[in-house]
């Protein structure tokens, strides 16, 4: 894990359903290392987002600005580590992650989050408050050979005060790698017809839980969710009336 940490790299993400995922993780098990930690392969994660009033970071998504920040707090629950992040997404399809490491959740920007803001992005931090909070489990695969890491995130949760979405039909698999060199992972998707296809966690989850946002571009998104989830009892979560 520490020789592909990967902070400055290109993402690939592929959505579909659980039901694929076993069939997929058996054809790739010569390839790839699985993390570890304490015995446990599957690990929980919690996210605090921050955004402005206005929701400006979901909105510069949303009308497919480049050049992009998304702005969070992550937890790692088994390790009981933290970071304060700052997630760009260049122009150019690069991610850059810069972190600082934290002690626990906040639910308020601090001082010295303020201060990385400001540093590290084009806003000053004091626009921000606390948005949604998204809950996950993740599997890591790290290739053998290759220069690349596969997070698989499964059984997806948003909150905000007292309401609650959960997806748990949903896979979110990321291929990060430099540049865009070979992958088998890759190769396994597309032999299931499983094609590349972009999914904000964030995006989603602000959208899912403020039906009033302006969602125009990501109408798309919300059908394929519809799809995947093969399930009336979710055609309520994704409707828009």
């Amino acid at each position: 894990m520490d020789g592909v940490t990967l902070q400055n790299r290109t993402d690939t993400k592929f959505i579909f359903n659980i039901n694929k995922l076993s069939e997929i993780l058996e054809s790739v098990i010569n390839n790839y290392k699985i993390l570890e930690i304490n015995s446990e392969r599957i690990l929980n994660y919690k996210t605090q987002y921050f955004d402005t009033k206005n929701y400006d970071l979901y909105l510069n998504h949303q009308n497919t600005k480049l050049n992009r920040y998304k702005i969070r707090q992550r937890e790692y629950l088994i390790s009981n580590i933290s970071f304060f992040e700052i997630k760009f997404k260049s122009n150019k399809e690069r991610t850059i992650k810069k972190r600082i490491k934290t002690s626990g959740l906040e639910n308020h920007i601090t001082p010295i989050f303020e201060e990385f803001i400001k540093k590290n992005s084009p806003y000053n931090g004091t626009e921000f408050t606390a948005s949604i909070i998204n809950s996950f489990s993740r599997i890591t695969l790290v290739h053998n050979t290759d220069f690349e890491r596969i997070t698989i995130d499964v059984d997806l949760k948003f909150e905000k005060e007292n309401n609650s979405i959960e997806l748990p039909f949903l896979v979110i698999v990321e291929v990060k790698r430099e540049g865009y060199a070979k992958s088998d992972f890759i190769n396994i998707l597309k032999e299931n017809k499983i094609y590349s296809q972009g999914m904000s966690k964030y995006s989603v989850g602000t959208l899912l839980l403020n039906k009033n946002l302006k969602y125009n571009n990501f109408k798309e998104k919300l059908l394929k969710l519809k799809k995947i989830a093969q399930n009336d009892k979710f055609d309520s979560i994704f409707n828009r009336n």
